[in-house]
């Protein structure tokens, strides 16, 4: 006999790729029962399951056929739905000690799952010829056994079953014996040969007799074997055992050469006709191959391991031989108990991986199935997996179980699970079988990209070059792949008049931000703008932050000063009384820095003057003032040199050109000079001083007398003019170069400087520049003085 196929962890397991709905999954109840005699052909048509099951396209559903022992027995056309043999079967192979030969099988179908339960029958040819396990037979029959004795032959091994196994035994013609059938259970004949007369040793000892086994196959097959018999002297005691049936239970992981049990028999003859010999008679080749017997002992050993699995009993024909040709019989009933051996298997049919991450609970994840070749509680099984995992276990059919989803899942909270699935059975030391399956999962854009911070704040200095980097944004996105890819834009300034396109850039890659030309902080301090970022995931998600841009000043301009104007061809001249006393305010230098902060912190010095000790400037206000009493030995005329800085770095500054012209009295007329009598030398030289001190200061009153009346025509513009004595206020402050917009220069505040005139404008009025603040009411001081009567000098 052919030794059953080992179905254990060297069985190449067929995964099934499939996408499984359990929403449309079902499973049929109705067995289909199909048969296929062995040795067909490789390619024969089995059945077509299109015309017995209502499946529809078998392609589009995906069609499989699945064995329980997950062989390729048979295999489906899916445009015909034919069932088609796979590989020539063997029905010894397949079920040598089971009959009917039946194999189980479903007929799988995907989309949408759904079960078919079949099976197929495999029908016995008789391609097996009856053998004998002895070819030779001896029998030792005493010449004294009566007609009517019988012998039992051993029965001949035949693995066809039914009426293709054994049906019938004929013995050679001969004089002494006939032959009987005789039935031993479970459908099995063997032959017994009958004395028809008596023997006589003196006219023959010994002959030869042809045991002939027959199948009944519609081609007979037959097998022979000889019987060598020898005629013995009279003994006439069989041997009898102690019980015509032994029973005995044998655990199936028991060792080979275990003991089983033993037999006794006895014979009341003596001498030689009373020697018991034991041995194995008319068993099959599976009893020969796991049993053996001490031919002098009786004990019954194993000879081979056994397996519950494959055999659960064996019948043993003992026979108890003496030495006289007489014999006993007697059976034992070996019966297999099962151990909990095989541990249980898990076979993955389906497995959908990556699965998305928005995924519908109860989605089909994986398809698998359950088998333990042991039998009772040994064979029941438990299965789970980890409790703390978003998934299910749903049984489905015969032990068919299927991995859903629990939950929606999310992929940036875990993108892969190792789901261990754990079987165990029911058997005493139970065992336990664990299989791990990764699944992973797919992104989905559902996070937007986030700014590491809502809003940035940059600084870049003035004056810096084009395509300078100034600062980097950044943000990050917690989806994957596509979904995570980030492009940085520029968003439209809600500002009009802001033209940011020709300011800054932004690389879209990595967000850099580089100025796109010089800045310039005297007329752009700051600006802000929003940068967006966006994925490339479907639909794209986007985000967006604010940038403020602060211009850094850089001490890029002098010291401006507004007064006195500085006009090369009209110098500036103050008139200095000659009475005036220490501390006398000579004038005050305004000046303006259009930078800002400590660019704009003005200081003020005196680098030269006519007298060194007689006038001093005040270094934060520009004011200028006599340090002590004019003597007659001073000048009458003074030309100082000043100095206006900042304090930034580098450090920038300007100059300013002061004339200053000492006047003995406001009431003395300066422009012509007076005629006074003096002795002729004296008075050509006070006459020659004189007149040049009046041409100085004629010359200088008319160069300020203009510039006063060109201010005060271009700043004296507004509705004051009948307060102010025809004088009309400007409508505008300064331009804005001239003013410090911080408020840290020479003034405290942004000033106007207005020039007041009365309504004749003749040689006997003078003008005085007035400061006007913007946060108050404008005013205006118009001193008018007779050049007869001078007595003051107004300035603010």
């Amino acid at each position: 006999m052919m030794e059953p196929p080992v179905v254990a962890a060297q069985l190449i397991r067929q995964v099934l790729l499939f996408f499984v709905f359990l929403e449309g999954s079902s499973v049929l109840s109705e067995t289909w029962s199909y048969s296929v005699a062995e040795e067909m052909d490789a390619g024969s048509s089995i059945a077509n399951i299109m015309k017995d099951m209502d499946v529809g396209d078998l392609a589009a559903r995906g069609a499989r056929v699945i064995f329980d022992d997950y062989q390729h027995y048979l295999r489906l056309e899916l445009e015909t739905g034919n069932l088609l043999l796979n590989e020539k079967l063997d029905r010894e192979g397949l079920c040598p000690s089971s009959e009917p030969c039946i194999l189980h099988f479903q007929v799988l179908l995907e989309n949408p799952l759904q079960f078919f339960q079949a099976e197929l029958l495999v029908e016995d040819v008789n391609d097996h010829t009856p053998t004998f396990l002895e070819k030779i037979i001896f029998l030792n029959i005493s010449e004294g056994a009566t007609p009517g004795t019988s012998f039992q032959m051993d029965n001949a091994q035949d693995l066809d079953i039914g009426m293709n196994g054994v049906q019938n035994y004929t013995i050679s013609p001969n004089p002494y014996f006939y032959l009987t059938l005789k039935d031993s259970g479970k459908g099995r004949k063997y032959p017994e040969l009958v004395l028809d007369r008596s023997l006589d040793r003196e006219k023959e000892a010994s002959f030869s007799l042809i045991l002939t086994a027959v199948d009944g196959g519609a081609l007979p097959r037959s097998g022979t074997a000889l019987i060598q018999i020898v005629v013995l002297d009279v003994n006439d005691n069989a041997p009898e055992f102690e019980r015509t049936l032994y029973e005995v239970q044998v655990p199936e992981n028991s060792p080979v050469d275990s003991l089983v049990t033993k037999v006794s028999a006895t014979d009341l003859d003596s001498g030689i006709n009373g020697e018991i010999s034991y041995l194995l008679s008319h068993s099959s080749r599976d009893v020969r191959k796991t049993f053996e017997i001490h031919p002098i002992s009786g004990e019954v050993r194993l000879k081979a391991l056994l397996d519950f699995e494959i055999v659960q009993s064996y019948t043993i024909n003992v026979q108890a031989n003496d030495g006289g040709g007489l014999s006993g019989k007697s059976a034992i009933t070996v019966q297999v108990t099962d151990v909990n051996d095989n541990p249980p298997e898990i076979v993955i049919a389906s497995l959908m991986s990556p699965i998305p991450e928005n995924c519908l609970s109860e989605m089909a994840v994986a398809v698998f199935s359950l088998r333990d070749q042991d039998s009772g509680e040994n064979g029941r099984m438990m299965c789970s997996i980890q409790d703390v995992l978003p998934f299910l276990l749903k049984p489905t059919f015969k032990n068919f179980y299927t991995l859903v989803t629990e939950r929606p899942l999310d992929r940036e909270s875990r993108d892969e699970y190792n789901i261990t699935i754990t079987v165990s059975d029911l058997g005493t030391s139970r065992l336990t079988t664990q299989h791990t399956i990764t699944v992973q999962v797919s992104d989905i854009n559902d996070n937007a990209p986030a700014f590491i911070q809502p809003s940035y704040t940059l600084f870049v200095r003035e004056n810096n070059s084009p395509a300078l980097h100034i600062g980097t944004i950044s943000a990050t996105d917690s989806d994957s792949g596509s979904n995570a890819h980030i492009i940085y834009s520029l968003l439209p300034p809600h500002d009009p008049q802001l033209f940011l396109d020709s300011l800054v850039s932004i690389n879209p890659d990595n967000g850099q931000l580089f100025a796109l030309r010089a800045l310039d902080y005297e007329a752009l301090q700051a600006f802000e703008f929003h940068v967006g970022a966006a994925d490339q995931g479907s639909p794209a998600l986007s985000s967006q932050a604010l940038v403020r841009v602060l211009v850094l000043d850089d001490n890029d301009n002098e010291p401006f000063v507004l007064y006195p104007l500085q006009n090369a061809s009209a110098p500036c001249t103050e008139l200095l009384p000659r009475a005036a006393e220490p501390g006398y305010l000579v004038t005050k230098v305004v000046a303006v820095d259009s930078d800002s902060g400590q660019n704009a912190w003005l200081s003020f010095q005196l680098l030269k003057a006519t007298e060194p000790g007689l006038f001093s400037v005040w270094a934060h206000n520009g004011e200028v003032r006599t340090t002590r009493l004019l003597s007659e030995r001073d000048a009458t005329k003074h030309r100082l040199l000043l100095l206006v800085k900042d304090n930034g770095e580098p450090q920038r500054s300007a100059s300013v050109t002061l004339q200053v012209l000492v006047v003995d009295g406001f009431s003395q007329p300066y422009l012509p000079l007076p005629e006074v009598a003096r002795d002729t030398a004296q008075g050509d030289e006070d006459a020659l001083t004189l007149y040049l001190v009046i041409a100085l200061a004629s010359v200088s009153s008319l160069f300020l007398l203009s510039v006063l009346l060109f201010v005060g025509v271009r700043l004296c513009r507004r509705s004051r003019a009948a307060s102010l004595g025809g004088c009309s206020m400007p409508e505008a402050h300064f331009p804005g170069q001239l003013v410090d917009f911080g408020g840290t220069g020479t003034l405290s505040q942004s000033y106007q400087y207005e020039v007041c005139l009365n309504g004749m404008l003749d040689s006997k009025d003078f003008q005085f520049l007035t400061s006007v603040s913007p946060n108050h009411e404008r005013a205006v001081n118009c001193v008018k003085e007779n050049p007869t009567s001078m007595n003051g000098f107004g300035y603010n």
